[in-house]
């Protein structure tokens, strides 16, 4: 009697040829399944709002001047702490921090009016408010900083050459550009404004202690601390690339990030041969069960003798 253990799908081992075998005898059934997935896949794939990235490419500016004086303090550096007076430090990662930050993100939103755009379906450009009549279904401030975070602004920091690319990405590539270049601007602004607010103050708290001390030590030390302050002032309010020089501005993209079509595509047939091979292999065991049973059934049913 013939082992029919490798023709019954449960428990045998199913090799490649067995399933294109199977699929074949079901060609109709496979031909329609994979068509479907990739009329699915192209439908979305062509249909899907394009997203454009926009690119700035960064390299920080180092406060080479309040890295040199704290050497010359010595010292006295902690006392200029403790006076309040930052001598040194790592400006790259405060700058990085403000371009990641609540704050300027919530200033770039309100001055470029990106609300009504991030969410244009709940706008009414003709109106100028908001859709919905209810204030509560008003999108906040606090939805579209956490949308432009997860959605539009990335910045990846390069630990090897401490490069830092700034990414905007936007269904309008004029847009993303624009975003991009303004975002560099905008924490450029923002750091010199706190550098030359902090500088103003030091410089006023430096020159009443010198002229309140007697010491010469001590006066020496204040003189060293104000040329550092003075410094300061100088270039914040001649240099506007002052906490990122751009290497690389953003340009307006002419080639979509989102959705690779190809992919998509590919990726959906894929997936309807998989379905198709797994419906046919399971059409073919239903129907061996079936067949199987009703020749079982069969022989039983003897007519009766006359």
């Amino acid at each position: 009697m013939k082992d029919e253990t490798d023709e019954s799908f449960p428990g045998a081992t199913i090799s490649i040829f067995t399933i294109l075998r199977t699929m074949w005898k079901a060609k109709y059934l496979a031909l329609t399944i994979v068509a479907l997935f990739a009329l699915c896949g192209a439908a979305f794939a062509f249909l899907a709002p394009s997203w454009y990235q926009a690119t700035v490419l960064l390299v920080p500016v180092e406060d080479r001047t309040a890295e040199g004086m704290s050497g010359q303090l010595g010292g006295l550096a902690g006392l200029a702490g403790l006076a309040g007076i930052h001598v040194g430090g790592d400006n790259t990662a405060v700058a990085i921090g403000v371009l990641k930050s609540r704050e300027l993100t919530q200033a770039f939103i309100q001055e470029q009016g990106l609300m009504a755009v991030m969410f244009a379906d709940d706008w009414d450009p003709e109106a100028q408010k908001w859709r919905s009549p209810s204030a509560e279904d008003w999108p906040d401030l606090r939805r579209g900083i956490r949308y432009f975070d997860e959605n539009v602004r990335s910045v990846k920091v390069d630990r090897v050459t401490g490069l830092v690319t700034l990414v905007v990405e936007w269904r309008d590539p004029e847009l993303a550009a624009k975003w991009a270049n303004a975002l560099v601007k905008r924490v450029n602004n923002t750091m010199r404004a706190r550098s030359l607010v902090e500088a103003e103050a030091n410089v006023a708290y430096l020159q009443r202690e010198l002229s309140a001390s007697n010491v010469v030590t001590l006066q020496s030390a204040i003189g060293r601390l104000l040329e550092s302050e003075l410094q300061k002032l100088m270039l914040a309010r001649g240099n506007e690339e002052f906490a990122f020089r751009v290497i690389d501005s953003a340009q307006v993209p002419d080639l979509r990030s989102w959705p690779p079509r190809a992919l998509i595509v590919a990726l959906s047939l894929l997936l309807g041969v998989i379905v198709a091979a797994f419906f046919s292999i399971f059409s073919e065991s239903v129907g061996r069960r079936y067949a199987h049973r009703e020749s079982a059934v069969l022989p039983t049913q003897v007519s009766p003798r006359k």
